[in-house]
This record gives structure tokens, sequence and C-alpha cells, in this order.
């Protein structure tokens, strides 16, 4: 299965923040809209980073409350790890293993931000995949006897 297939599923709407959103608003965002991470973006559309529920938590462990005031463009993570519409999923999934990240990017051929995955994503479309080998299995041996 490819990543375009999920993104057809899913749709390719993007929630986001800009580098001078407060963390206080990134939390609300998260939250609002029930996900682990936001890509930061430029006005322009340009990608700059991310910042996920586990930097979040990183810093507050490291500067306390007071992490509560900094903006994304100090918090984000600014080196990505994307994958294109054409990806795999099992590709996609080992890239979240090797890289320790749950949430990728993707990027079209020109570069342009086409959709967003997560580790569920993934994980969901893995299971719709068996879930369909499974009873094309059942029909084949139902039907060869």
């Amino acid at each position: 299965m490819l990543i375009q297939s999920i993104l057809r599923g899913k749709g390719s709407h993007i929630i986001s923040v800009r580098t001078d959103d407060c963390v206080a608003s990134i939390t609300r965002t998260l939250s609002q809209h029930r996900i682990g991470a936001v890509l930061v973006v430029e006005a322009d559309g340009t990608v700059l980073g991310i910042v996920s529920e586990r930097d979040i938590v990183r810093a507050m462990a490291g500067v306390g409350e007071p992490v509560m005031r900094m903006t994304a463009g100090q918090l984000m993570t600014r080196v990505l790890h994307t994958v294109t519409p054409i990806s795999t999923v099992q590709d996609a999934l080992q890239m979240m293993t090797d890289r320790r990240v749950r949430h990728l990017p993707v990027l079209a051929d020109d570069g342009a931000l086409a959709g967003m995955v997560s580790i569920g994503d993934l994980v969901k479309a893995r299971i719709a995949e068996a879930e369909q080998e499974a009873e094309e299995l059942k029909l084949y041996v139902a039907t060869a006897g």
C-alpha cells in the first residue's frame, strides 16, 4: 500500500502553526484537533519544522513552566524526516522505527506539502491490508475445493 492511499482516505488537510505561536497556543491546537504534532509553516507555505507532544514534554522537563511562553520557532524540531505519496507504508513504518518519530510530512515530487501521516495512520492501513489478505485467502480456500 502507498502513502497516497492513506491520504485519499484521510485527506491532505494539514494543521499547522507559525514560528511565533507560543507553546500554550500550540497545546490548545493539539488538544482541539486531537493530534500529536503540528508542522511549523511560514506564511508562504514553507515548512520549517515540526512540534510534537514529545518536544513539549522534553522542554517542560528541562525548562519547566517558562516553556509555555516559548515559541514554535524556539521549540520545533528542524530536521524533518519525510516521505512521498508513492512511498510504501512499510518504508514509512521502517523510517519511523529507525528515526524514532511518530509523524511524517508527505512531500510531493515538487517539494510541495501533500499531507502528513502518523504512526496511527500507518498501523491502521497495515491492519486493513492484513484483514483484506485474510478475507481473500478464506475466499480462495472456500472456492478452491
